[in-house]
């Protein structure tokens, strides 16, 4: 490997893990405006023009606020929570196709941080370290409320992660391949029977879809399935003993899989960076690719916001039943159908 190739991978890599935390930022930003929106009230308008330093001045509160360990806590596993959050969060976006292959000045540049075989089992076996992070903030802070929050986490994840990967099951059948870039390439053109119709797998998909997408909510822990860390009865859940940037690093945390999540989204039910007649080349169309690929992700993250301040908070009771009998059951039968979509496609 040359130089300029180790330069490249580590550009693919690098960039893609920089900026993720820096749009944070303006996504704290949108979410407080939009919700205000929402609910008929300014929002953030005095730090800044129309509120737009509001965020770094609330990272700066963050970064010079007493950093409070608990004496009572597992010292050592209350650090580490944090630092693991926010790595399994970077740690996903690694293999999701953000834009084509392209070839500039004689060099072929996929647009990927690693394109990988089992790209898609990389992205669930590193999501399920992310109650790690929880579960292990929950039983070190010596709290109740954490540890509440920690176990109501576990459980929530667990059955909801199920139903999210018997959905996405369906796509790597119509796929043949678990490589997220095969995933996106068999969704590119249209369908031969519908030429008008994009060739997504939203559309033979459209349960598997709303599945994988209720259950990313549940995965983010996100309104309205934020319980771990329901106010009105944990305090603040599995983060009530942290403070500063540590506190901060799990909102972080959640904004950075909130994106993930919206990205993994548009590339497994709307084709990634790809637009039925876009056939991209040089640096130009993968600029194109990534813009649309980027337009996609942000009007998912859109939605994530729109439905935190839309809908109130579900029971625990309500949660369960939704996440085992709702969401799996139509789960599978959506692995069924693609299922029977599979065999009538090879008998024809």
């Amino acid at each position: 490997m040359t130089l300029v190739d180790g330069a490249i991978v580590v550009l693919r890599v690098v960039v893609p893990a920089l900026i993720l935390p820096a749009l944070v930022i303006p996504l704290v930003w949108v979410e407080r405006r939009v919700a205000a929106f929402i609910q008929d009230r300014p929002g953030p308008n005095r730090v800044g023009p129309f509120g737009l330093l509001q965020s770094p001045a609330d990272i700066i509160k963050l970064f010079t606020k007493e950093d409070v360990v608990p004496a009572a806590t597992d010292k050592f596993l209350f650090l580490l929570a944090p630092s693991l959050a926010v790595f399994a969060a970077l740690s996903t976006f690694a293999v999701v196709p953000y834009g084509p292959t392209i070839r500039v000045a004689g060099k072929v540049i996929p647009m990927v941080g690693a394109d990988v075989s089992v790209g898609l089992l990389y992205v669930f076996a590193i999501t399920s370290l992310s109650v790690y992070a929880i579960v292990l903030a929950g039983w070190s802070s010596n709290d109740k409320f954490s540890l509440l929050g920690g176990i109501r986490s576990s459980a929530q994840i667990i059955s909801y992660e199920l139903a999210m990967t018997t959905a996405a099951a369906g796509v790597v059948l119509a796929a043949g391949s678990f490589r997220l870039t095969d995933i996106v390439a068999m969704q590119e053109g249209t369908f031969r029977l519908l030429p008008v119709v994009p060739r997504w797998n939203f559309f033979p998909q459209v349960i598997g879809f709303i599945v994988f997408f209720v259950s990313a909510f549940a995965e983010t822990n996100r309104l309205p399935f934020d319980l771990p860390e329901a106010e009105a009865e944990l305090v603040a859940g599995y983060h009530t003993e942290y403070s500063a940037m540590r506190f901060g690093s799990y909102f972080l945390a959640e904004y950075i899989n909130v994106i993930v999540a919206s990205a993994m989204t548009a590339t497994l039910y709307f084709g990634g960076w790809s637009l039925p007649g876009f056939h991209p080349e040089g640096w130009l169309g993968g600029l194109l690719g990534l813009l649309i690929f980027a337009a996609k992700t942000a009007f998912f993250v859109l939605v994530f916001i729109w439905v935190r301040w839309t809908l109130p908070r579900f029971r625990y009771d309500q949660l369960m039943r939704l996440g085992w009998k709702t969401l799996l059951p139509l789960s599978l039968a959506n692995l069924l159908w693609v299922a029977l979509l599979a065999i009538w496609r090879t008998s024809r």
